[in-house]
């Protein structure tokens, strides 16, 4: 079937190129085109079921009005949900959103850049997978509007981004722990060189040191993975001396935990306890449903387009560095280590007695 284009719709409704492309572009009144006209091109380019090619209109405007999402892994929930927001608050703006899975793989990641670049979209919203600043600071210097989200690169002072207080979020889940009695605490992480891994982690084990337990500090993990979580966990379960609580850096990792420990025989939170920092619509319905740590997916999402479209209205605009509070999600997957001892004692008391 032969492609429709502006040049057969003017041939068959008797306009010029140029008017047929002011009708569709919606700049019939600024230019005096008649009712008349506007209405017959308007009912061919129905009848022909007519589609204007975005990089032609590129090319003629500097303008796709589209926006590129570049995510590590759509199978993770976290990003899963901020790529919805991204996409619904794009539609305000009038811009549709052409998303890439990089897979957490670099190669894809500079591959889907690319291919972002062809498709002369307007901006880019991306959570980079390698650490590779350089590669997202050129593609801003190129012209190209560019945002982070979740995962910032600190070395490229001049990109915007939004992100959790990774850190905070640690400290947060790491107290909740503390406060629970156990001081022996599995930390599985995910990808060392990202950002919030380094960020969670620090908060860990700052915490951890502050309350004198920084021989404690135990971090083992490689990646964002179930894999990566279920391995980890089926190690930390043969040591000698077992965790009483295990600290999963991501969403897909406390998955892998959780499936480790049932084969094991062992039951959450009564044997071992279990915190996220993730928040995953399956944790409310786990039995136990999982405490974790929450982060304002919406808010990421909506302030990072917010952002884009400023940086393609205003280029040039100063870079915004927005780190936003998580939140401690309290279910029942860690127990009381305290409240048990207290128990004993209460016991003890009454033999005594």
């Amino acid at each position: 079937m032969k492609k429709e284009t502006l040049v057969s719709i003017a041939e068959r409704s008797g306009c010029s190129i140029s008017t047929v492309s002011r009708v569709l572009s919606g700049n019939a009144a600024k230019y005096r085109i008649s009712q008349r006209t506007v209405a017959r091109v308007t009912e061919e380019v129905k009848r022909c079921n007519y589609t204007p090619s975005l990089l032609a209109k590129g090319l003629r405007t500097n303008r796709t009005d589209t926006i590129g999402l570049l995510i590590p892994n759509i199978e993770n929930s976290f990003f899963a949900g901020v790529a919805g927001v991204v996409i619904r608050e794009s539609r305000n703006y009038n811009y549709k959103v052409v998303v890439v899975d990089t897979q957490e793989d670099e190669r894809n990641e500079q591959d889907g850049l690319s291919a972002l670049l062809a498709r002369r979209v307007d901006g880019i919203v991306a959570a980079p997978c390698g650490s590779n600043s350089e590669l997202f600071a050129s593609v801003q210097e190129g012209g190209m509007p560019l945002v982070l989200i979740d995962r910032y690169l600190p070395d490229a002072g001049m990109l915007s981004y939004v992100t959790t207080d990774n850190y905070r979020g640690a400290v947060m889940a790491t107290e909740y722990l503390l406060e629970n009695g156990h001081r022996r605490i599995a930390c599985i992480q995910g990808t060392p060189h990202s950002m919030p891994v380094r960020d969670r982690v620090r908060g860990f084990g700052d915490t951890l040191r502050a309350h004198g337990l920084g021989d404690r500090i135990v971090v083992t993990g490689e990646d964002f993975s179930v894999q990566n979580g279920y391995l980890e966990t089926k190690l930390a379960l043969a040591r000698e001396e077992r965790p009483t609580a295990i600290f999963a850096l991501s969403n897909l990792i406390l998955l892998g935990v959780v499936k480790a420990v049932h084969e094991s025989g062992l039951r959450i939170p009564d044997d071992i306890s279990v915190v996220s920092f993730d928040d995953n619509m399956l944790f409310n319905y786990l039995d136990p449903a999982i405490t974790c740590i929450g982060q304002p997916t919406d808010e990421i999402g909506t302030l990072a387009v917010k952002l884009l479209i400023r940086a393609v209205r205003e280029p040039g605009a100063a870079p915004s560095h927005l780190h936003l509070p998580p939140s401690l999600i309290i279910r029942r997957s860690v127990r009381n280590l305290l409240l048990r001892e207290n128990e004993k004692r209460t016991v003890f008391i009454r033999v005594i007695v």
